[in-house]
């Protein structure tokens, strides 16, 4: 089994650590050993939050360092340029295209950067622009953006759909898993 590191990274609020739980729970299905990282970051606050999560044979640390992400899961334009020296160069980048304006643009003493999937694509080959807000809208609720970013996610691994989707219904509360699992699915068919 081929080790995979994956980072989560966002705003908080866009439920990465949901996020980090299924894709736990799905390598712990696999029979991998699985290490998941705290959430690091201002999660309560709407700043930055990543997570880690490794997975493989053996894992011995859920921590990664800048150019060993073999995924970077990007909730947030921003967030994929700020941390996008954390992935591997054949890294599978996944960009949600949703913009969150932090406090300094909010309040006019920074500007958002612009082009930032077109400078992150002039690096690294393997990236994927997500519209995942109109598509957890579509799936009925826009909190199952993260969802979304998981069906994306998903279909660039060898693991069966209904292994995904087995997790979800198993991870998210009751009430919530037709629309997660509809966003898994808009995400999973992108």
């Amino acid at each position: 089994m081929r080790s995979t590191s994956i980072m989560i990274v966002g705003v908080g609020g866009q439920g990465t650590l949901l996020t980090s739980r299924i894709l736990g729970n799905v390598g712990i299905s696999t029979g991998a050993d699985v290490k998941v990282s705290e959430v690091h970051g201002m999660s309560q606050r709407g700043g930055s939050v990543v997570t880690y999560v490794k997975m493989g044979e053996k894992v011995n640390s859920p921590i990664i360092e800048k150019g060993e992400a073999d995924i970077l899961l990007c909730f947030e334009e921003l967030e994929a340029l700020r941390w996008i020296d954390y992935a591997k160069k054949d890294a599978s980048i996944i960009i949600n295209t949703q913009r969150i304006d932090p406090m300094p643009v909010i309040t006019g003493k920074a500007k958002y950067p612009e082009n930032i999937i077109e400078k992150i694509k002039a690096e690294y080959q393997n990236v994927a622009a997500v519209p995942a807000l109109e598509l957890a809208k579509a799936a009925g609720s826009i909190k199952a953006v993260n969802v979304v970013m998981i069906g994306v996610l998903a279909k660039r691994t060898e693991i069966p759909e209904d292994t995904w989707i087995d997790v979800i219904r198993k991870t998210v509360k009751p009430q919530f898993v037709d629309i997660n699992i509809e966003a898994f699915r808009k995400g999973y068919a992108l």
